[in-house]
């Protein structure tokens, strides 16, 4: 998908290259990830306004590193590298970049010792995030230096003739004080963008575009209860009305009243009809016995595929699925075609989807991170209590139940998992919390009750604050309602005699467990 007024960042596999896409639509510019390995062809698209280099874990000088197959100096747009991109930069025009055994991390102070359009606005001392073990040691005579670490260590590069840049901070992470500023420079005093990325923008050219797709044709929408669903539901219902049906599967790893709750808020919400159909036992059938996580990502993929498949038969042969992936999604699944960065896991929509799908798909908020999405929802008027609500992966508790699965560890789960939240909300630190949930780890750790030895399950809690589920932090619980939750859980759910609360961020830990 290729806006007006994009930044493509190319992606050498750094932990902050999806933040700097963020950080550039939040200045409302759409900017996009590639690889590494994109055509010269595609860059040259006169909608991208400029390149951002992102950086990553290798070194230039190292024979395997990934490297780009174009050269910089003829793409004829501004261009930004950072860490390792800015290395990459200096490489090609024959500088050299080599270590000395020991970088620079974390906080560091930066002099400006050149004007620059993009340090306009900076103090002459500022204070950055830097991460990087190899350093510039030679620079070709087309470039100044303009900005120098205080190891004097060269920290920013210009050329001479050319919009091209070179950081060895990051201007990206909060860190790095007068970051903002330099990203706005780049972006509008020398990339000259637009501020046209906003929801009500997306929404317009959203409908445009499914109605060209599916012209006379009726769609499928798989309906999960979420927002993401919710919002391609009312996108679609805009666009195409009655050619569109919503189609909620209960594969048998919700929590406990989870159907009627979701059927509930979104048709009062929305005022869209939606049909259950019931595939519980082939799903639990399929996943019994799996213990590997990946490969319940993508039986429970494929298993969805084929049970809408079998419900176009019965009702009509849509020829399209709608479906509620975001992102980030295609990111952590390594959908961004050639890239570096690892597949994190497979997303049930994406990386877990079988080969031979009947379906087209459409997926009009593939391209938005979850934050976005909600904007989205609140521009088509979605009420606050389905915006709100924390997100629930496509397998459901089968990938908060470690190992095998069976039907007394899906009600154990369920159990723990309703009294988490409904204390929660009635606490109403529900609100403040971006996702919630249990976790059942299999483990069986000894415990006394009623004076006498058991032998049970782990609880394991997880709360995260986050915008778009790229990263997160754990939620700083109150005691008092730890103790409540735990209390609770082991009084009332049989087969559970020991409670845990996570307290990994991500990085290095996901959100989910599985």
């Amino acid at each position: 998908m290729i806006n007006s007024s994009m930044i493509a960042i190319i992606d050498f596999g750094s932990q902050y290259t999806k933040l700097i896409a963020r950080r550039i639509r939040e200045k409302n510019v759409y900017s996009e990830i590639f690889s590494y390995k994109t055509d010269i062809e595609i860059l040259k698209n006169p909608k991208i306004k400029a390149i951002i280099l992102s950086g990553g874990p290798s070194s230039v000088y190292n024979n395997k590193s990934p490297k780009i197959n174009w050269i910089l100096k003829e793409i004829n747009k501004p261009i930004l590298g950072i860490c390792y991109g800015m290395q990459l930069i200096i490489q090609q025009w024959g500088g050299k970049i080599d270590s000395k055994g020991n970088g620079e991390y974390g906080l560091a102070k930066v002099s400006i010792k050149n004007e620059s359009q993009i340090f306009k606005n900076l103090k002459k001392e500022t204070d950055v995030w830097m991460s990087h073990g190899d350093q510039v040691f030679k620079l070709n005579t087309d470039w100044n230096k303009i900005a120098l670490s205080d190891n004097n260590i060269i920290a920013g590069i210009q050329h001479k003739n050319l919009p091209i840049y070179g950081l060895q901070f990051h201007p990206e992470v909060n860190h790095t004080i007068e970051g903002e500023t330099i990203l706005d420079n780049f972006l509008f005093n020398i990339s000259n963008c637009e501020k046209k990325w906003t929801s009500e923008n997306f929404i317009d050219k959203s409908i445009i575009k499914i109605r060209n797709k599916v012209k006379k044709n009726h769609v499928l929408c798989a309906i999960s209860g979420g927002v993401d669903s919710a919002v391609v539901a009312v996108l679609l219902h805009k666009a195409i009305g009655n050619q569109l049906s919503c189609v909620f599967i209960d594969h048998g790893f919700l929590r406990n009243n989870e159907v009627a709750e979701v059927l509930s808020s979104l048709k009062n919400g929305i005022g869209i009809n939606i049909n259950v159909y019931d595939y519980s036992n082939i799903f639990l059938k399929k996943i019994t016995n799996i213990n590997d996580p990946e490969q319940k990502r993508k039986i429970i993929g494929e298993q969805f595929i084929r049970a809408f498949e079998e419900i176009s038969e019965k009702v009509g042969n849509y020829k399209f699925l709608a479906q509620g992936t975001l992102y980030p999604d295609i990111i952590e699944s390594g959908g961004i075609e050639d890239g570096v960065s690892d597949t994190i896991k497979s997303h049930h929509n994406v990386g877990g989807l079988p080969d031979n799908i009947k379906f087209e798909l459409i997926e009009p908020v593939k391209d938005l991170f979850k934050d976005e999405v909600r904007k989205v929802g609140k521009e088509l008027n979605i009420p606050n209590f389905i915006l709100n609500r924390h997100p629930f992966p496509g397998p459901g508790l089968a990938i908060r139940i470690l190992g095998k699965i069976n039907k007394r560890k899906i009600n154990i789960l369920k159990s723990a998992d309703e009294i988490f939240i409904k204390i929660l909300r009635e606490t109403n630190e529900y609100e403040k919390i971006w996702q919630a949930f249990c976790v059942l780890i299999p483990s069986k750790t000894v415990g006394v009750m009623g004076d006498a030895r058991t032998y049970e399950n782990i609880i394991a809690l997880r709360a995260v604050t986050s915008l778009d589920g790229m990263t997160a932090d754990w939620y700083k619980m109150p005691y008092d309602i730890l103790n409540k939750v735990s209390s609770e859980i082991i009084n009332n759910v049989n087969g559970v005699n020991r409670v845990v609360y996570d307290i990994t961020t991500k990085p290095p830990g996901t959100i989910e467990w599985e």
